[in-house]
């Protein structure tokens, strides 16, 4: 890590980047489920895949999943790890859609997905 002493700005090296912790993880409420649950901030390639799944769903008359899709990549534990598999995903999907809805929207914001940018997948 070097550091521009004139202006007191750390340069960071691709090292520092790549071995530096960036998720986050949020704790939320689901009382439809009883209790608590974490979720996660996704990774780059987590992201730009939700996003081509949303634009497919939307091509299709019978969208579904989009909810539960999201929430399978952001339930984690303590850690970060993931709850559920993408093999798990129609199971969780079958759950209370307020449930969904709230890890849903919890996640939304936690990832910073603006709703200009969900309009703009929604039109593309």
């Amino acid at each position: 890590m070097g550091r521009n002493s004139d202006l007191g700005i750390i340069m960071l090296s691709a090292k520092d980047i790549l071995n530096c912790s960036d998720e986050t993880l949020e704790k939320i409420t689901v009382p439809e489920w009883g209790g608590d649950v974490y979720i996660r901030t996704l990774t780059g390639s987590e992201r730009d895949g939700w996003e081509l799944y949303y634009q497919d769903q939307l091509s299709k008359t019978n969208n579904v999943n989009v909810r539960a899709k999201l929430a399978g990549l952001t339930l984690c534990d303590e850690t970060g790890k993931r709850l559920f598999s993408d093999g798990q995903l129609a199971q969780l999907g079958a759950k209370s859609g307020k449930a969904l809805d709230r890890v849903y929207s919890a996640a939304i914001a936690l990832n910073k997905i603006s709703e200009d940018e969900i309009k703009a997948l929604e039109k593309n």
